[in-house]
């Protein structure tokens, strides 16, 4: 019996309902991952001038805000932020290779956290079935944020689009194997 077998029959018949959908987005997954694993930079900087445009989208809402809302107490502060949120993603989303370094060193002190979380998390259900796994990973993730911390400024050249490529790559199988789990009616 496979595990979407132990699945409710609404969440069986709404898997292979849109069966199609998460083959296709599980191979457009794979291919993006392999192309971001294959070239980790174009994909580090494609996020990164992503990420910049996401904080000038952002960063105009919010001074629209803060010219509309003039008579609030707070709009200037707010018209501040806009400021600050639109500087971010000019700098991100126009000037590709800067703030490579930084943005890996962020990745970098995220995953040492994670990973000493995790850990912290692992030791308090060592007696429960499965926190080996946990603790493995909180490990893994302890020692990629030491790799990418170290490594800088030469882990700024791939690490973010190896991790995208990573991700993508394993949600893509994880897309495709749940389409294939359930058969056609």
């Amino acid at each position: 019996m496979s595990n979407i077998d132990q699945q409710p029959p609404e969440v069986i018949e709404a898997v292979r309902k849109f069966r199609g959908q998460f083959r296709t987005t599980g191979i457009v997954l794979i291919v993006l991952g392999a192309l971001a694993i294959l070239f980790p930079l174009v994909f580090s900087i494609a996020a990164k001038v992503l990420l910049g445009w996401v904080f000038l989208l952002t960063g105009g809402a919010l001074l629209y805000h803060a010219f509309q809302a003039k008579r609030w107490e707070s709009a200037i502060w707010s018209g501040l932020i806009a400021v600050l949120h639109l500087a971010l993603g000019v700098y991100m989303a126009l000037f590709a290779l800067n703030g490579l370094v930084g943005l890996t060193f962020l990745v970098g002190v995220v995953f040492l956290l994670q990973g000493g979380v995790e850990g912290m998390i692992a030791m308090q259900h060592r007696h429960k079935t499965g926190w080996g796994w946990l603790a493995l990973n909180g490990a893994i993730t302890l020692f990629l944020g030491l790799v990418l911390i170290a490594g800088l400024p030469g882990t700024a050249l791939w690490a973010i689009g190896l991790l995208l490529g990573i991700n993508f790559l394993t949600t893509g199988v994880a897309f495709v194997a749940l389409a294939g789990s359930v058969s056609e009616k």
